[in-house]
């Protein structure tokens, strides 16, 4: 059977355009237990930073009727320790490897990503948005000057192909993936989290001790959907697209609407196999629609 998924995003071939996204899948070990994740075209890394975070204080994940909401806020072990206990292990299998990157400064990215520019890994993952961090990068993705300027000065340094995450928060997404673009991003991916609010009636106060928390799951895909189609629509390089999918339904909208590449999250945590039927799905799909390949319908929204 010929394999009508695969991918070609910024130079790098993917088996098929199905990419666990990063924060909901580790660094793909425990998946690994349950199913043959070399199935999948990448994995993209727990989002890292310089150095080791512990995360946010009390309640990290609240289930939503149509989603979840989350503030882990960047537990990682930072970016030397993954060189040195899980690098190998990715890149070892055959699935394509994206490095998510934080930063809390512009200091702390570029000495990141100076640390990254000396291994292998086939895309870095620039994150911008961190709406569950108090310190973290979500000034750098909600401004589009803030977001040129980071982008530009980490192009300057990054070795890698470089691919920039917004924020759905952001106060024109449209504008920063054009600004994107024009300081040299080899890609974009959208979208992230969305900012949200829980509250607790028994108790009257917040279900988050950092007040806010980012929401995802089906309740955000339509507007995530909107988003990547107006940033493919403006943009020549490649898209990520992510929010929201659960069915490779969903995720052939994301083609359509001009994703290259599709992102699985939240769906993990309800059925961790899932990305494999959503790759057998839009397999069957792209055979009775006779394509010649799935890209036959990127971007034809």
């Amino acid at each position: 059977m010929k394999n009508l998924l695969q991918t070609e995003f910024a130079g790098v071939k993917l088996k098929n355009p199905i990419v666990l996204a990063s924060g909901t899948c580790g660094f793909g070990r425990e998946y690994s237990e349950i199913f043959d994740i070399e199935k999948l075209g990448g994995i993209a890394s727990k989002g890292l930073t310089l150095n080791p975070r512990g995360g946010n204080s009390g309640i990290r994940i609240w289930e939503t009727p149509s989603g979840m909401m989350n503030s882990v806020g960047l537990e990682n072990p930072g970016v030397t320790p993954f060189i040195e206990n899980e690098l190998d292990w990715v890149n070892n299998l055959d699935v394509v490897n994206v490095v998510n990157l934080g930063g809390h400064s512009v200091e702390d990215y570029v000495r990141g990503i100076e640390l990254l520019n000396e291994v292998d890994l086939d895309i870095l993952e620039l994150n911008i948005s961190c709406p569950n961090v108090k310190a973290g990068g979500m000034n750098f993705g909600v401004k589009t000057d803030m977001a040129r300027d980071i982008v530009k000065t980490m192009r300057k340094v990054c070795k890698h192909k470089l691919v920039v995450k917004l924020s759905p928060n952001a106060e024109d997404i449209v504008e920063i993936a054009k600004a994107c673009e024009a300081e040299g991003a080899d890609g974009i991916s959208l979208v992230n989290t969305f900012l949200a609010l829980a509250i607790d009636i028994d108790k009257k106060k917040a279900v988050f001790d950092n007040l806010y928390a980012g929401l995802s799951g089906p309740a955000i895909k339509p507007i995530a959907l909107r988003m990547v189609n107006q940033v493919s629509k403006a943009v020549k390089i490649p898209v990520m697209g992510l929010g929201g999918v659960t069915t490779w339904q969903d995720a052939v909208e994301f083609i359509m609407a001009g994703a290259t590449i599709v992102q699985v999250g939240t769906a993990s945590f309800m059925n961790p196999s899932i990305s494999l039927d959503i790759i057998d799905g839009m397999q069957k799909y792209a055979e009775s629609e006779n394509l010649n390949n799935i890209s036959d319908i990127r971007g034809i929204i």
